[in-house]
């Protein structure tokens, strides 16, 4: 489309002519003057001239119609085309009629001012009812405009065009031919006993009637015997004399003058309006402050009546007014008697007898008022739309010419239908005013000023990308696409993300009795998801998979070798596959064919062997193109004896190669070319980039007046800019932090027809209104450039990252590896994502993402979140011995390494673990833990969570090379206890938890650290508490050789006290047990049978001790621990005696009272809970019941019954497994 501007003359009389090279046809024509003399006005006087149009038109009357009548007594068509135009002087009425005694059937007809398309290609005793079709489009075709239909079907093929506005769809139904018997009816229904959506003939005009290359009206016109005519039709067409008036804001009106001094008062108009409030009608009395108001309100229409001195009178009938339809309302005041109806609904019109005297006035208001008179004002808003047909006393008020008034439109309504067509996307539904339209996106899965932003992530990548753990999900898999959401379940493990997608058959089997070749058995598969979605889902995984297995008895599979099988596959393409699990595609044989391992070396399916026995044929199909599985046949068990089992596993993918789709630009010239931008009336970009440089521009797309340009225009700063030909709109987002700060930030910006908004990162959104008026439609000619302007200046430095353009995703990875200064892919994830990687878990580089690797936490799961418990029985204990197998440099602190690369040297200052060196185990399940052990240690840190209702305990216990250890101990009293013994026998520190028992069943956490002579520990949520060895303490711990949990081994020589406090083993759980790299828990979990890993008894893998706990601490300001005391503060430990609990007698007494009031409190709750539930009701559950107590639980044989035995308020969904 080219820009012509028109030259008009320079002085005050000239004429200049222009001559269009193309017809203009059009329904409005804006003149914008562009420019004028700047000494000068503009004035203007412009004429239009054309060509003499020519054409068929008839008009109907509302009771007359036509009919074209075939040759043969019926007409059968593969292809049928219909062109007319029509001018409606009603909101209903048929426009053309066809149909056949096979139930065929062709119909167009307005209903309420919209167009109704029916197509029925027949239908059959199989398929009642599903042959019909129907289409409604447009709105307000009653305008007294002219409107051009465009009907083309080919087959089941069907496009219908309404003034240029295209719809293509596919007709319901398995025929292609429309078979009409006799004739084909225009205008209306030729005889009553003809069926027909709308009982109501046409009235209006019909113009260039073309059915299948015959021009109908010019057959009406030469009087043809093909046609009859029934009724009055004549040629032409004959304009209504309506004389609209347009209120088109707010504080139009319009005066008509009216006969003054009546006692009586009636008036009937016709409105229609989009808004539901507004001043219809305002007729002043006689008397000051008397009269009568007809108003919209919420669309039902009121009409109040003032008297004076007298009770007003209040009348209201009908509803949902504001539709833009139009509506009749007449109203009937006289003596003691008044009346109000709507749409000439008798039945539901108001009458009222109440007392009522009226004297009118000599004028009355339509749509508002002026100013000088407030009381129109004062009670709600001005009439916003059109009013006609207004009759005062029974006279005709010739809107178009007679009353004054202010801001209206005469002799046209120029009401618009805002909803058509129809810009709420997704399915969003429009709703409108005079002046604006509104989508309410509820349910769609979508959001925004025109349902146009996905509510869900695009893929499971991305729900792990914000932190989000395995859970069902809703996945958009083309974004703002038209694809809708598809349910999903997202597998976070340490691997990677798996999208897992269901069908109606998982986690069953399908039994198989009976079928045969000439009856097949047939299974089908439902994913919950369209063939559209389906793809998209594929398309962006890097790799799928899906199990198959068959299991069978005397029931063949792929008749190998060579034989025609009795089993088979269809993927979503529709080919046959014949290859099984774990074989390639195009290669007739099993998993075990391949490996050469089949029951029978003559086959290449164990099935194949025909055998009696059971014999199974699986393995795991991956060729993307083919999944997923939608049917499955088996043909082989109509033999006695002979059955077989099929199991199809989820499609499982692995990857998202559009969210970790990258390219590196290293060149300001360089750029990557796309084809332009389709996005006329809406759009949306979003990416993520990384940069050090200060600025540079992400994108650029040119049209011949209008542009559109993301742009990082400073270190602070993102520029959204576009025109669409009336002047450029820049949406600016201004961040707190520099954006070159070479991490990761996001950019999402989208335009509609509402409004324009821009978000970075985790920013509030910035919002531009578009304005009322002017372009609407952004179009672009050029080629997309990303990374640099069309010009190839002003580039960006930096990594582009997952581009998408209204949800489909653009491959800069594709178009990086063939343009020179830019590359693929981008690396640095772990600078911004590290931060997700928790409790000490490493954060690894790979090409498409990050992962967290949590080998040396006492964690697991994707982000090292999960805490690693077992549940120990009494007896159950754990050594992990620590041999020297190799040294390393001891690793530092958790930081970003890269899948690979060696572990760096500890930066000074940093805690060196346990001492110089480290040993390590096997990499394997986090098992490679690494503690110093040559030195001996200055420092060291635990960690961990239990919990118990037995005292006394070992929990942790440490041994070194040389006699000193570390005991972490509950006493008889359930106190919790911590022995330091390093050098001596004197030479250590005791810290007790005071009286409080910790042996209550509910989670407690523990963290210790040594730092010289100094230390460090918190219980629960309780402050850290410091405390201090003896003055010349030796402060090494020498090289630890084990850590035992649960209880000491009876062949290690222990200190006595100890050995008392464990000598019944500890029954409860551990969790995240760590002793400063090394976690011994883990380790026995994961690797039981490892090198230097010993498990005693049974170990159940359990999250019971998991902190936090479930009942907050008593207090807060006074710390649980107490030492026993020294002169310094610090306490010496007699070889061989257990240290005692210090205090003053007074607190002392005081906590003991609290603890026996608050032991009260909460037996009496737990007695009061244990009542309600018992009356409750029983309830189901998979766990199996626990034994009655600890002791009998330890003398259990069978594994499967050992449960934890805790209190209610544990949760009850905790998974347990047996190692």
């Amino acid at each position: 489309m080219q820009r012509k501007e028109f030259i008009g003359n320079a002085n005050s009389d000239g004429v200049v002519r222009h001559d269009l090279a193309q017809p203009l046809v059009t329904r409005f024509l804006r003149l914008a003057p562009s420019a004028a003399p700047h000494d000068r006005r503009i004035g203007l006087r412009i004429a239009l001239h054309g060509c003499t149009y020519e054409s068929d038109v008839i008009h109907f009357d509302g009771r007359s119609s036509l009919a074209l009548r075939f040759p043969q007594k019926s007409v059968r068509s593969l292809k049928d085309v219909l062109r007319l135009r029509f001018k409606a002087m009603g909101a209903d009425g048929t426009l053309l009629h066809g149909e056949g005694h096979q139930g065929d059937r062709l119909t167009l007809e307005l209903r309420q001012g919209r167009l109704h398309l029916h197509v029925s290609l027949g239908s059959s005793q199989f398929l009642v009812g599903d042959g019909h079709t129907e289409v409604t489009v447009g709105n307000l075709l009653d305008d007294l405009h002219w409107h051009a239909i465009s009907l083309h079907r080919h087959g089941r093929s069907l496009n219908l065009s309404l003034d240029r506005h295209a719809h293509h769809l596919r007709t319901n139904g398995d025929f292609e031919h429309l078979d009409l018997d006799y004739q084909l009816m225009f205008g209306g229904i030729l005889s009553p006993g003809k069926t027909g959506s709308s009982k109501k003939s046409f009235h209006g005009c019909l113009e260039s009637v073309h059915y299948n290359g015959i021009n109908v009206l010019d057959l009406v016109q030469r009087g043809k015997p093909s046609i009859h005519v029934i009724g009055n039709m004549t040629f032409g067409c004959t304009e209504p004399r309506l004389s609209p008036v347009t209120f088109p804001a707010s504080g139009a009106w319009l005066g008509l003058p009216a006969s003054p001094g009546n006692d009586w008062f009636w008036v009937e108009l016709q409105f229609r309006a989009w808004d539901s409030n507004g001043l219809l009608l305002l007729a002043p009395g006689h008397n000051f402050g008397t009269g009568m108001e007809l108003r919209l309100v919420d669309g039902t229409v009121w009409a109040n009546v003032t008297q004076h001195h007298k009770d007003g009178l209040l009348l209201n009938t009908g509803s949902g007014l504001g539709n833009g339809q139009w509506h009749t309302v007449e109203v009937l005041l006289r003596r003691n008697f008044a009346s109000l109806m709507v749409d000439g609904d008798e039945p539901s019109s108001v009458h009222s007898m109440s007392s009522l005297e009226i004297t009118t006035g000599d004028v009355v208001y339509l749509g508002g008022c002026p100013p000088a008179v407030g009381s129109c004002w004062a009670l709600g808003p001005t009439f916003l739309g059109c009013l006609r047909s207004v009759q005062l006393n029974h006279q005709l008020a010739g809107l178009g010419l007679l009353g004054n008034g202010s801001g209206v439109q005469r002799d046209m309504c120029s009401i618009v239908d805002r909803c058509f067509p129809n810009y709420c996307e997704h399915g969003g539904q429009c709703s409108q005013t005079w002046n604006s339209f509104s989508c309410h996106c509820q349910g769609t899965g979508y959001s925004g000023q025109t349902c146009h932003d996905p509510v869900y992530e695009r893929s499971c990548e991305a729900y792990k990308h914000a932190g989000r753990t395995s859970r069902p999900y809703l996945i958009d898999v083309d974004g703002s696409g038209p694809l809708a959401p598809v349910p999903v379940y997202c597998n976070m493990t340490e691997d990677g993300v798996w999208t897992e997608l269901a069908h109606n058959g998982s986690h069953r089997d399908i039994e198989v009795h009976g079928s045969s070749r000439e009856q097949p058995f047939t299974a089908y598969f439902s994913y919950g998801a369209s063939a559209a979605q389906l793809a998209a889902l594929l398309t962006a995984a890097q790799s799928c998979q899906q199990i198959l297995i068959y299991r069978c008895r005397h029931s063949r599979l792929l008749n190998t070798p060579g034989g025609l099988p009795f089993a088979w596959w269809v993927g979503r393409g529709g080919e046959r596959q014949l290859y099984w699990g774990g074989s390639p595609p195009g290669v007739q044989r099993c998993a075990c064919g391949l490996r050469r391992n089949c029951t029978s070396p003559y086959h290449q399916c164990n099935c194949d062997s025909d055998s009696e026995d059971w014999q199974q044929d699986d393995g795991l199909l991956s060729y993307k193109e083919h999944l997923p599985v939608m049917q499955l046949v088996a043909m082989d068990t109509n033999r006695p004896s002979s059955m077989a089992r099929i199991s199809l596993g989820p499609l499982r993918c692995h990857g998202d190669r559009v969210f970790w789709n990258a390219a590196l630009f290293t060149s300001r010239s360089a750029y990557l070319l796309y084809p332009s931008l389709r996005g006329e009336t809406s759009f949306d970009v979003a990416f993520y980039f990384k940069t050090s440089a200060p600025g540079g521009i992400f994108l650029e797309s040119l049209g011949l007046h209008s542009f559109l340009r993301l742009q990082l225009t400073s270190p602070w700063e993102v520029t959204f800019s576009f025109d669409l030909g009336n002047g450029p709109v820049e949406v600016r987002v201004r961040c707190p932090h520099p954006l070159t700060d070479n991490h990761w930030h996001s950019v999402r910006a989208e335009r509609n027809l509402r409004e324009a908004w821009l978000r970075v990162d985790t920013l509030p959104h910035r919002v531009v209104p578009a304005p009322p008026h002017g372009h609407t439609r952004l179009l672009l000619s050029s080629q997309l450039f990303v990374g640099a302007s069309a010009s190839g200046q002003d580039g960006f430095l930096g990594c582009l990252r997952s581009l998408t353009l209204n949800g489909a995703a653009l491959d800069l990875e594709g178009r990086a590896k063939v343009t020179a200064g830019v590359h693929p892919g981008c690396t640095g994830h772990c600078s911004s994502y590290g931060s997700l990687c928790r409790n000490g878990g490493l954060c690894m580089e790979r090409y498409d993402g990050y992962a967290c690797d949590c080998k040396h936490t006492p964690y697991d799961g994707p982000f090292c979140t999960r805490e690693v418990g077992a549940f120990f029985e009494a007896g159950t204990w754990v050594r992990f011995s620590l041999p020297a197998l190799h040294s390393t440099t001891s690793p530092p602190q958790p930081r970003v390494l890269l899948e690979g690369q060696e572990e760096l040297p500890a930066q000074p200052g940093q805690m060196a673990g346990l001492g110089d060196e480290s040993w390590g185990l096997p990499d394997e399940d986090g098992s490679n833990i690494k503690v110093w052990r040559t030195g001996g240690s200055l420092e060291e840190s635990i960690s961990f969570s239990f919990s118990t209702k037995r005292a006394p305990s070992v929990l942790i216990y440490v041994t070194t090379r040389v006699g000193s250890n570390i005991a972490i101990v509950l006493q008889t009293n359930g106190s919790l206890q911590v022995r330091y013994q390093l050098g001596g026998p004197d030479e250590g520190l005791v810290v007790g938890s005071g009286g409080r028992s910790l042996a209550d069943g509910q989670p407690h956490a523990v963290n210790i650290t040594r730092s010289y002579s100094q230390l460090f520990l918190q219980l629960d949520h309780y402050p850290t508490t410091r405390h201090h060895f003896p003055a010349g303490s030796s402060l090494t711990l020498p090289p630890p050789t084990a850590i035992y949990l649960g209880q000491v081994e009876d062949s290690l020589a222990v200190d006595t006290a100890v050995r008392d406090l464990g000598r019944a083993g500890f029954s409860g759980c551990l969790s995240r047990v760590q002793f400063g790299h090394a976690a011994p828990l883990k380790a026995a979990l994961r690797t039981p049978h490892a090198p230097g890993v010993t498990v005693h008894g049974r170990l159940l893998l359990s999250s019971c001790g998991a902190f936090p706990m479930t009942v907050p601490p008593l207090s807060t300001t006074r710390s649980p621990w107490t030492a026993n005391p020294g002169a310094d503060g610090s306490v010496g430990m007699p070889a061989g005696q257990p240290a005692s609990s210090g205090g003053s007698a007074d607190s002392a007494f005081v906590g003991g009272v609290i603890a026996a009031v608050v032991f009260i409190i909460l037996a009496l709750l737990v007695l009061i809970a244990r009542y309600l539930l018992r009356h409750k009701g029983t309830y189901h559950t998979r766990e199996v019941k626990p034994a009655d107590t600890p002791e009998q639980s330890a003398g259990t044989a069978n594994m499967a019954e050992a449960q934890p035995v805790f209190p209610d308020s544990l949760d009850d969904s905790k998974k347990e497994y047996f190692i």
